[in-house]
């Protein structure tokens, strides 16, 4: 297995949707990386020959919403053997999965269900995050989520969980401070005492999106612009980690790519702006 995470460039990156991909390729927008999700490339055919043409202009990162890594059981095969072939035609600069669950008894269920934080979760975790890291011959990163119940009972926080990870299988994480500030809403957790917990050092990429309140709950829809409190969020988070890639999602109300290219250039500015920070800590 290789030592390295991933090979993304330290700059903004931006998620590569449907609507936008004709554009991107035939204008070659001013965009370090782009992400997709590796699901809608599985099984060859016309996605896949598209990726490997955006994979030719610039780096591409492999974001997966279907593994289920904290599902009971052994994972589902069939998935693990596309995510594999996937990779091997791409070679993506980072490979991610969510810290999920999907899968029970033969149901798939078409969410990122929080998992359990317990000594048997962790256990599970690290089997499925081995299986993977061997196949795919690379380290991984682990992204938080957001959620929308508590357990009444848990062993550990999600940050220690993440730590404990990290510590005994090698991957990495995938910081999302939009899905931390959402927790914050619905859960009064402390998204900056999160992220201190955190081994800083794992964090090999950063996520921001858009959430929506609906009644009392507040969704991670990855459907609006980044709110200011997030962004703020991400400057604290920055001045942390130091620099790191980071990557503005947007899922839904999908805006022209001129105007997503609009928020992409203050993620650049944030960034930037982190740079100078570091080299004054120095």
């Amino acid at each position: 297995m290789t030592t390295a995470l991933n090979t993304l460039p330290v700059a903004a990156g931006l998620g590569l949707r449907s609507p936008h991909i004709q554009e991107v390729l035939s204008t070659r927008p001013d965009v370090a990386w782009w992400e997709v999700h590796s699901e809608n490339h599985f099984g060859g055919g016309a996605p896949l020959a598209v990726l490997r043409a955006v994979r030719e202009r610039y780096p591409v990162s492999l974001h997966g919403v279907g593994l289920g890594l904290g599902s009971p059981g052994p994972l589902e095969a069939r998935h693990l053997d596309q995510l594999a072939a996937l990779v091997a035609a791409i070679e993506p600069a980072s490979v991610s999965e969510h810290l999920a669950w999907n899968r029970y008894n033969g149901q798939c269920f078409n969410d990122l269900l929080p998992v359990p934080r317990l000594a048997g979760a962790l256990d599970q975790l690290i089997r499925n995050i081995d299986t993977v890291q061997n196949r795919l011959k690379r380290p991984i990163l682990l992204e938080n989520v957001s959620s929308y119940v508590v357990f009444e009972q848990e062993d550990m926080t999600e940050a220690a969980l993440l730590a404990e990870l990290v510590a005994r299988t090698g991957c990495g994480i995938l910081l999302d401070v939009n899905n931390l500030y959402v927790n914050t809403l619905n859960h009064g957790v402390d998204p900056l005492e999160e992220i201190r917990r955190l081994p800083l050092h794992a964090v090999g990429e950063i996520h921001i999106a858009g959430h929506e309140r609906f009644d009392d709950v507040v969704i991670d829809t990855h459907g609006a612009p980044v709110c200011a409190a997030v962004w703020q969020l991400l400057d604290a988070t920055l001045a942390l980690t130091g620099p790191r890639p980071v990557l503005l999602e947007r899922d839904t109300h999908i805006p022209p790519l001129t105007g997503l290219l609009d928020e992409y250039a203050q993620v650049a500015a944030h960034l930037a702006a982190a740079l100078p920070v570091q080299a004054e800590a120095a």
